[in-house]
């Protein structure tokens, strides 16, 4: 069952960012480069994962290849914090956009989760904001679409 499962995830996954491929293929190449950058290592990973499945060996030194969600009430909390994180940050690039929902999540995430000191985390914020915004938008000059709230409350660019 665990193999049926594992490449069935990994077709999914390669269907997925296939389509992301083919749709950003025509695009403007500007446009097309985040997705491409993304797609192409996710479509390479998940074929590795069904010839994996298909063609490799099902146990690595003497222990099943398996993931499950543990019954114990530690791990499985730990499951759901790190969902909930992941979540939280796809509804912050959704709500605000991602030049906002990144440097946000990672300040928040620094100190709510990693329990950061201030400073350390405001200037690995503005570290990752000063890649984020260097690369994408004065390198590249990829436009991000405006987050739904904002343009709903009339910031929208």
């Amino acid at each position: 069952m665990h193999n049926k499962a594992s490449l069935a995830l990994a077709v999914a996954i390669m269907l997925v960012s296939g389509y992301g491929l083919f749709a950003a293929s025509a695009w403007p190449w500007k446009a097309a480069l985040f997705p491409l950058a993304i797609g192409i290592p996710l479509f390479c990973m998940a074929a590795a994962e069904a010839l994996w499945v298909l063609f490799g060996a099902t146990e690595a030194k003497g222990q099943a290849m398996e993931f499950q969600i543990s019954s114990h009430p530690q791990r499985a909390r730990r499951t759901a914090v790190a969902i909930a994180w992941m979540l939280g940050f796809f509804a912050a690039i959704v709500l605000l956009g991602f030049p906002i929902a990144v440097p946000l999540f990672v300040l928040l995430y620094l100190r709510l989760q990693g329990s950061e000191g201030w400073v350390l985390s405001i200037v690995i914020t503005l570290a990752v904001w000063g890649v984020f915004y260097g690369l994408f938008d004065r390198l590249l000059h990829l436009p991000f679409p405006d987050g739904w709230l904002l343009a709903w409350l009339g910031f929208s660019s």
